[in-house]
This record gives C-alpha cells, structure tokens and sequence, in this order.
C-alpha cells in the first residue's frame, strides 16, 4: 500500500488533529448557509487562515450530503511541476491529520484510455492545491473515496473529457481548487477579480492564468457545465486583504457552487 504523505500540514493548515478539526467546525459553522445541491464546487487553497473562509461557504453546502456522496474527483493546478496534461499519482491513500483517503484505484486505472492523464508522482508530492482541501471534505463527508488530479499544461476540452468521464451519479462530487488574482493591490484585486467572477458566472472557458492559478481545469468544468445546461452561483469573493493580510499585495479568492 502507497500513502502519499502530507506536505503542508504545519504550513498551510494545523498539523495537530484536534486543532485542526476544531479551525475547520468553526470555518463551517461561521460560513453562511444556504441551500443548494452542487454537482461541483470551486473553491481556493491557500493557508486556512487567508482562503479558509471562503472554502468553508462552499464545504458548509455538502453537510446535508455528507451520507450521499461516496466519491470526490478533485482537480487543481501544478505549482511545483511543469508538464502537459494532467497526473495521477502512483498512491493508494492520501495521508492528513486527520486520517486517511482512500483513492478510486479503478477509476483511476480507467483513466489511462486518455493520452491526456499520465501517472506522475512527483507532480502530486509536494502540491498544496489538492492537500489543503482534503480536511475540509474529510470533515464534511462521512465515507468518501477520492481521484487527485493535478493539471498542468492542458486546454479546456481535454480537461472537459476526463470530467466527463467521471461524472457519475448524484455520489459523485467534483471539486476545482483554484486561487483567483495574485499580487496586486487591495484595489486591483477586487477590480480583476469581480471581472473573473462575472466570466465564471457566464461559463466562460478562456480564463487566463492572470484571472485564477487553476484555470485549465476551470476552464474544463465550464465547458462541462456549458455542455450540461448548468449555472454557477457564486458563494463569496475576497481576498487576503479581507481576512489575514495586508492590502499592498493580496491573492484572491472565490468559492462557487455549479448545478
């Protein structure tokens, strides 16, 4: 059995399970509640105390589903790797603070009829844009398997295609981890971001990486929902300088919802 180890517990969120569980209940019991039934959800993965709390107004949707969905397909941006397409990992389970996740090894497997995917360890080993999401869902999910995918150079219909593939049933959820702008002032931010949101929001499938970090596999989910007659509900929007930075040079962050 491989175990893919966590690499930014400590950093990005508490590597301490009790103090982990108890930033996460709280990120999702302050979160504003809604009512909605989300296929997929978009959602930040910076460190916990800048972009937690924009996650959690998408994680806090999942608690009256969290018997229903047995299976996360989860997808976000390579930033230590540079590559074509998108990578699996060679792992049996995922390792937090807070145990364990298993992962679809058949629908992993599967995947392989895609000239697109290819296994690539090293793609999945020190990225944070996966990790940082998996105790938000281990808390909101009773029993739930997962397939990791970390996308790198790739254009929105081969992204679209694997989505697609995985689409499943109502126990399946899709997960695109993203970051909005980065580096600009507090002003320039909000301005380049409510521009995103508005393109999100039409299902617009040429995001740049200026607009959001993740915006291949963006970009593939948009195309899915364009094709499916879905609508995206944008959740929150902020940006570092809103919850634990300074405003000279902030990263933004949204969270949405896509039924």
């Amino acid at each position: 059995m491989t175990v893919r180890q966590p690499a930014v517990a400590g950093a990005f969120y508490p590597d301490d399970p009790n103090i982990l569980q108890k930033v996460v209940f709280n990120m999702l019991q302050e979160a504003d509640q809604r009512d909605l039934s989300p296929k997929a959800l978009i959602v930040p993965h910076a460190g916990y105390i800048y972009s937690g709390p924009v996650a959690a107004s998408a994680y806090q949707l999942l608690e009256p589903y969290r018997d229903n969905i047995r299976r996360v397909v989860l997808l976000g941006p390579s930033h230590q790797v540079a590559f074509e397409g998108l990578a699996l990992p060679d792992a049996d389970h995922f390792m937090t603070p807070l145990g364990s996740v298993h992962l679809d090894r058949p629908a992993m497997a599967a995947l392989g009829r895609f000239s697109q995917v290819q296994v690539l360890p090293l793609a999945h080993s020190m990225e944070h844009s996966l990790e940082v999401q998996l105790p938000f869902l281990q808390s909101c999910l009773d029993q739930f398997s997962l397939v990791p995918l970390v996308v790198g150079q790739a254009s929105a219909l081969a992204v679209a295609e694997v989505i697609d593939f995985l689409w499943g049933q109502d126990d399946t959820l899709i997960i695109i981890s993203s970051d909005l702008s980065h580096y600009h002032s507090y002003e320039e931010a909000q301005r380049r971001d409510n521009l995103t949101v508005k393109a999100i929001e039409q299902l617009t499938t040429d995001l740049t990486g200026g607009q959001a970090c993740g915006c291949s596999p963006i970009n593939g989910m948009l195309k899915v929902a364009q094709r499916r007659g879905m609508e995206v509900q944008t959740l929150d929007v902020r940006n570092s300088g809103d919850t634990a930075g300074d405003k000279k040079r902030v990263v933004g962050y949204g969270a949405f919802a896509i039924q």
